[in-house]
């Protein structure tokens, strides 16, 4: 045998394993199918209508196991993308979860919501944050996503402000790296008059579009998709947005990356009914407000630290209830149901003026 029949011969080999492995993963992923069809039965025989099929703090142990454990040669973070979704398509056998996210079909956010829950659940978009809010607190929609933090622009308020009033929980987060990408009907650069986008992007592409389309019309509309949609009727017009929306709204692609900070990411919140429970790696998010005087703030966190409680995030909004009057949203490390962490708020309780959970959760995996 000469030796090109020989390589011949063994990629045959190779190929033949291939199949095999093929038919081994199937029979698996099969059956691990038919694993969560049984849960869902002993889950529905068990509690009735009160059933909680979706469980974050499951999902992100299985991930984070996946992730430990990998062999290679492919990377953890694709090994566990890949478990991600052969969970969302069992989860929607069990039974299938629809999301609420901020739309048109193809925003970030949505690419969120699919991160987060993989492709087999339902989404459904709407058109403000505060809708978003709204389904899920009706039970019209299981859980939203929404937008919370931009590394590059900050807080969105929207979001915040949505919590001091709101029933809802956070349940889990999703950071998602953020690429702008310019993009119009025709894929003429000279011919841009308009250029649509979220008020967010522009700002986040500034430095850009200052240098390349300072005479450009800027013009800031709900989402990065309605941006996509409003080029693709105007043969003057570009949309700062995903590539995901070029795909939707067949547009061209003139100019990819045009984001100022290369390390642009923003952070999504997931919400629902109830949060998760303790996973091992978790974060509470908290509203709090004191008493408008002198030292005020640090004698409101001043259990944190004597628990020993790590602060990752602190924001304050506008109450609403009065001028210059404000409540403080944290973020701390740890799970409510921690007993240290569970002393801490307890005499955060007793000190503040108002006091909220907003949710313990898993922290993000993907």
């Amino acid at each position: 045998m000469d030796q090109d029949s020989a390589k011949g011969v063994a990629l045959e080999d190779v190929r033949d394993r291939i199949d095999a492995i093929d038919l081994d993963l199937l029979r698996l992923i099969s059956e691990r199918a038919r694993c969560a069809q049984q849960v869902a039965q002993i889950k529905s025989a068990t509690n009735g209508s009160r059933v909680q099929f979706y469980r974050p703090e499951r999902e992100v142990a299985v991930l984070r196991r996946i992730k430990q454990v990998n062999p290679g040669p492919l990377d953890s973070e694709e090994v566990a993308r890949l478990f991600r979704e052969i969970m969302s398509a069992c989860l929607a056998l069990e039974r299938p979860i629809n999301v609420a996210f901020l739309g048109p079909e193809g925003t970030f956010t949505q690419a969120a919501a699919i991160k987060h829950f993989g492709h087999s659940v339902r989404t459904s978009a709407f058109g403000t944050i505060g809708e978003i809010f709204r389904e899920v607190e009706s039970g019209a929609c299981d859980f939203g996503v929404v937008p919370v933090e931009n590394s590059t622009e900050g807080v969105v308020s929207h979001t915040l402000d949505m919590f001091i009033t709101s029933p809802l929980m956070i349940t889990g987060e999703v950071t998602l790296r953020i690429h702008h990408h310019l993009m119009s009907l025709t894929g003429v650069e000279g011919a841009i008059r308009t250029l649509y986008s979220h008020q967010q992007s522009l700002a986040q592409c500034r430095g850009w579009l200052d240098r390349h389309l300072p005479n450009a019309e800027r013009v800031a509309v709900g989402s990065n998709a309605e941006a996509a949609r409003l080029a693709s009727t105007e043969p003057s017009a570009a949309a700062v947005a995903g590539l995901h929306a070029a795909e939707i709204y067949q547009l061209k692609i003139l100019a990819e990356r045009i984001e100022d900070e290369p390390g642009n990411t923003t952070r999504f919140l997931v919400i629902g009914p109830e949060d998760a429970r303790p996973s091992g790696e978790d974060k509470t998010s908290l509203l709090l407000s004191c008493r408008n005087q002198a030292g005020g703030l640090h004698s409101l966190l001043t259990p944190l630290a004597a628990h020993g409680i790590s602060m990752t995030r602190i924001e304050s909004r506008p109450s609403r209830r009065g001028i210059w009057d404000y409540v403080f949203f944290i973020d701390i490390v740890g799970h409510r149901a921690d007993p240290k962490v569970a002393l801490a708020l307890d005499n955060l309780r007793q000190s503040s003026m108002l006091f909220k959970v907003l949710g313990s959760y898993p922290l993000a995996v993907l």
